[in-house]
């Protein structure tokens, strides 16, 4: 006997229906699955790239990094910009106040001395005490920072040295943007910078500087509110904040958390 017509249509709808719930579905990202996003302060950068290797091999992660100055870095959180792990330079009370890190996971990572680089082989000045530095600073040709740069804490810094010093009048037409090249081609005489960022063969570092006119900037990392994977980020923050870290991070140039 013949099969109607609606018949027909039913069973064809009915393989169709089966044949489409046996289609594979497709496989979420596994790559995006396995990251964990850090933000960081530049400075770290160097520090970062040593120790990822260790972490990824060791939990299958992959750090996915943003590298920017330190105010940029406070922006993101303060914004609420995706990430798992935050690396940054205090203070940090206004991102704090977002809600957007886990205040009780905040620990400190390292110091970040500002550094004095001038040319190699050229006679070190007196830096010792804030008079000698001062005089040193005056009687310079022209000097190297990131006076003016936005969300740069060496900037900031450094313009508060300045006005500590009594100079800011005076240095400011000095101030040449240049950095550590403009010290190696002689156009400054001296460059102020973080000092993990300070490894150009050409120049060496004078000091260490006063601290009374300018302290050392200390870093911390602290969990995302909104970590996609809260257990992994904080394996991620306790390896970047543990002992074996924290020698790399004064293996480059930076001093012990205060």
């Amino acid at each position: 006997m013949s099969m109607s017509f609606l018949g027909i249509v039913l069973l064809l709808a009915g393989g169709l229906a089966w044949t489409a719930s046996r289609q594979p579905q497709e496989a979420p990202n596994a790559d995006a699955a396995k990251e964990i996003v850090l933000i960081a302060a530049v400075g770290d950068n160097t520090s970062v790239e040593q120790l990822a290797p260790g972490f990824e091999a060791k939990t299958g992660y992959k750090i996915k990094v943003t590298f920017a100055v330190s105010g940029m870095i406070k922006k993101k959180v303060i914004d609420g910009e995706p990430f798992d792990v935050a690396v940054l330079l205090m203070p940090i009370a206004d991102a704090l106040a977002t809600g957007n890190l886990v205040e009780s996971s905040v620990k400190p990572m390292a110091g970040m001395p500002i550094a004095m680089a001038m040319k190699k082989g050229a006679p070190k000045p007196d830096v010792s005490t804030p008079e000698a530095l001062k005089q040193t600073l005056l009687a310079a040709k022209a000097i190297s920072y990131p006076h003016g740069t936005p969300g740069a804490l060496a900037g900031i810094l450094m313009d508060d040295m300045l006005n500590k010093l009594g100079i800011t009048d005076q240095m400011l037409p000095k101030v040449n943007r240049g950095g550590i090249a403009a010290v190696v081609k002689g156009d400054v005489d001296f460059a102020f910078l973080f000092q993990p960022e300070v490894r150009d063969p050409g120049v060496e570092i004078v000091g260490p500087l006063p601290a009374a006119v300018l302290p050392v900037a200390q870093m911390v990392g602290a969990l995302s509110s909104h970590a996609k994977n809260p257990a992994i980020a904080k394996q991620l923050l306790d390896y970047l904040s543990s002992p074996a870290a924290k020698a790399v991070y004064i293996s480059k140039g930076m001093v012990p958390a205060s």
